[in-house]
């Protein structure tokens, strides 16, 4: 069936070219084009997007969170009418928007059809900061999936959910306790459009706690990839089914139960009512698991048995999973999961008993709780982990799923992630690479070839991009860090430390995460005397840290308060800065400008990690345990190691890996930033990031990872 012919088209969305008209009408014909871009996200990988939005009204662009349809729709009209006379900022606007046409024209390519398209479900998605819906690592990576395929003109569509509230802002007190608060998000203001058909809101119900719930579709447009997101936000809905979906990851594990059903069961239903008929359903992580059982449910419905509708679902789905950690793969009581899913075993053709049994590692213990992974790995024709060495774990992990196979033998692969070179380098850096790459280079990221001109750039300029990166970062530090320290009440000294002694030629390290035990934030400062030395010695050192706490992870929080306890030393009040409320923004701008990303994971609990990635895409060394990505990336010469291996006796496991941490840095990393010839240039330092960009630049990209999922994943 051709696809215009459906209610669902890739290339024309009548809800989005409604909304992009009426942002048009509002400003003046020259600036009218950019309503087109406001609403697609492909201007936020595209080089001079963000500059040009944010010449127009500078502070209303910071005010807005660097959300295009808000700042059009809310910048001083005497700005916009500057902008529209300014023959430059027109110009500027006109090659924008012929880039983002030029983009969004070209033909799909791939073994996915437009009438078959793989289908990507995910509970979170970090396209960009103003669009809050993701918490971390786990919705970036989903983001950027979205944002490769659109390059590569994969014919994929994203599935997820519209979190009215989205992930908690954070605020940290002068104790270092993390407080949490939520701020309302306001759909009509985003980059979204509500999904019509025959000019009525698009809806589908889906059974949740034994009553059918009504969910709108939005769709937001990333490149050449439409993400739709559900929105139970709904008056003809409970005030309990209007909250589904207000708080990504809600502290209610009733309620995330029940936004997975939503998200699985629903966003099957909407695809369904939209005419979308995927040849793949990925599953990234298990908490979309419950769309492979509405799979299941439909073919029975149309008449085969369970057992064939099981087998045939098999076929059409693929999961990844993404943790060791037993937080990330949810379980429930038998009585919570049936309580949220009621009907699903009448829908299924089967009992209660067997529906408990498919997210069950034994499905005859019936004392075992429901879980959304093993119930994603039963129902999945593959399953991957995302690295190597999280691939051995999760064989491990999960084989006693398949007790029929021979240790050693659980089919369980892996994909190691990868990141989005276009959204993740920085400006100075992209223009660097755009003259020794070659134009349309980032198309041929996981080709070795493309990085051997790496060698050839000058020292020197290398070393000038650096310096312009790191004077960025710096300068956000010294804003930052003054605001964060007023909020919190500190005292003015405290407060002005960081901004008069950050500095732009000083070797800045990075760890920014998500703060959780297994992550080691402690080690850090695990011996304050040698922390204080290396912060204050003759070749000084300063630090940038950012990351949030799950609410409820008490340890976790408690790691912060220990480290905020060294605060009043001299040395960390004017060297390191912890900046708040950590996202994509903020990322961006640490991942480019820090020297050295430093990650010391408890291994073999970090699944792959993608933040150091996105270092080495700037320029930036790694200082990390040989875990997860870093396992496969060392090689002896493009950063720094520590030992991976496991450790019963944790605390004998944290001495020595802190101990190898300090060697590291006060013997190798700080001596060789500070060693500079003649004309002021650290040519080891120099040779040690070439390496680093030319060995790890198209293996860690996302156009790799894309790849891989296509040909090894995808694939019939």
């Amino acid at each position: 069936m051709p696809p215009m012919s459906l209610p669902f088209s890739f290339d024309h969305s009548p809800d989005i070219a409604r909304a992009t008209e009426r942002l048009a009408a509002h400003l003046p014909p020259p600036l009218a084009p950019l309503a087109r871009v406001a609403y697609n996200y492909r201007w936020s990988w595209t080089p001079g997007a963000r500059e040009t939005f944010r010449a127009i009204d500078p502070a209303r662009w910071e005010r807005v969170g660097g959300n295009p349809v808000r700042l059009l729709t809310e910048a001083d009209s005497d700005a916009i009418d500057r902008a529209a006379l300014d023959p430059a900022m027109v110009r500027q606007v006109e090659a924008l928007v012929s880039i983002v046409d030029a983009d969004l024209a070209r033909p799909v390519g791939g073994p996915i059809s437009r009438e078959r398209p793989a289908a990507f479900m995910c509970a979170e998605f970090g396209v960009d900061a103003s669009l809050p819906i993701y918490a971390g690592g786990l919705g970036v990576l989903a983001g950027d999936i979205l944002k490769e395929a659109s390059d590569q003109a994969l014919a994929m569509v994203g599935v997820g959910l519209l979190y009215r509230r989205g992930y908690f802002r954070q605020r940290v007190d002068t104790n270092g306790l993390q407080h949490e608060y939520w701020i309302d998000v306001d759909p009509d203001r985003l980059p979204a459009a509500r999904v019509c058909i025959d000019d009525k809101p698009f809806v589908v119900h889906v059974p949740v706690f034994g009553r059918q719930v009504a969910a709108q579709v939005w769709r937001v447009d990333v490149g050449r990839v439409p993400l739709l997101l559900l929105d139970t936000d709904l008056p003809e809905n409970e005030p309990v089914d209007r909250w589904i979906t207000a708080r990504l990851y809600d502290g209610d594990s009733g309620i995330r139960l029940a936004q997975y059903a939503v998200l699985g069961r629903g966003g099957i239903r909407a695809l369904h009512g939209l005419g979308i008929t995927p040849s793949i359903v990925h599953l990234n992580e298990g908490h979309p698991a419950l769309a492979l059982l509405e799979l299941t449910a439909q073919r029975v419905s149309a008449g085969a048995s369970f057992d064939e509708a099981f087998a045939e679902t098999r076929q059409q789905v693929v999961f990844t999973t993404h943790t060791p950690v037993p937080a990330g793969n949810e379980t429930y009581p038998a009585s919570q999961f049936l309580g949220v899913v009621a009907d699903l075993a009448a829908d299924l053709g089967i009992d209660n008993r067997r529906l408990l049994g498919l997210g069950r590692i034994d499905p005859d213990d019936e004392e075992e709780p429901c879980g959304m992974t093993a119930l994603a790995i039963r129902g999945a024709r593959s399953t991957n982990g995302v690295s190597a060495r999280h691939g051995e774990v999760s064989r491990r992990m999960w084989r006693s799923l398949f007790p029929s196979k021979p240790d050693g033998a659980t089919p369980i692969t892996h994909v190691t992630n990868g990141v989005h070179a276009p959204t993740w380098i920085g400006t100075p850096l992209r223009f660097l690479l755009d003259r020794y790459l070659g134009d349309g280079w980032t198309a041929h990221a996981s080709d070795p070839s493309t990085w051997a001109a790496i060698d050839s750039i000058p020292d020197e300029e290398l070393w000038a991009m650096r310096d312009e990166l790191r004077a960025q970062v710096v300068e956000l530090a010294r804003e930052r860090s003054v605001t964060d320290r007023l909020t919190r009440g500190e005292t003015l000294s405290y407060v002005e430390s960081a901004a008069r002694t950050f500095r732009e030629d000083v070797l800045t390290i990075g760890f920014a995460r998500r703060i959780a035990t297994y992550k080691r934030l402690h080690l850090l400062a695990y011996d304050p005397e040698r922390t204080l030395r290396l912060l204050g010695g003759d070749q000084p050192v300063q630090v940038l840290l950012a990351g949030k706490a799950h609410p409820r992870d008490d340890a976790a929080k408690g790691a912060l308060q220990n480290l905020f306890a060294l605060r009043n030393a001299p040395e960390i009040a004017s060297r390191v800065a912890f900046l708040e409320d950590y996202d994509i923004a903020l990322a961006q701008t640490l991942v480019a400008g820090c020297d050295v990303w430093v990650n010391v994971p408890r291994p073999p609990m970090e699944a792959s990690g993608t933040s150091g990635m996105k270092s080495v895409l700037n320029g930036g060394l790694q200082v990390s345990v040989l875990d997860g990505w870093w396992a496969e990336a060392w090689d002896g010469s493009n950063g720094w190691a520590i030992d991976g291996d496991t450790d019963a006796d944790e605390l004998a496991q944290d001495a020595r890996h802190a101990n190898a941490l300090y060697e590291l840095l006060e013997h190798e990393v700080v001596p060789q930033f500070y060693d500079r010839d003649a004309n002021g240039i650290p040519r080891a330092w120099i040779a040690r990031v070439k390496r680093s960009l030319r060995t790890l630049g198209p293996r860690f990209s996302a156009t790799r990872m894309v790849e891989d999922y296509v040909r090894d994943v995808y694939k019939p």
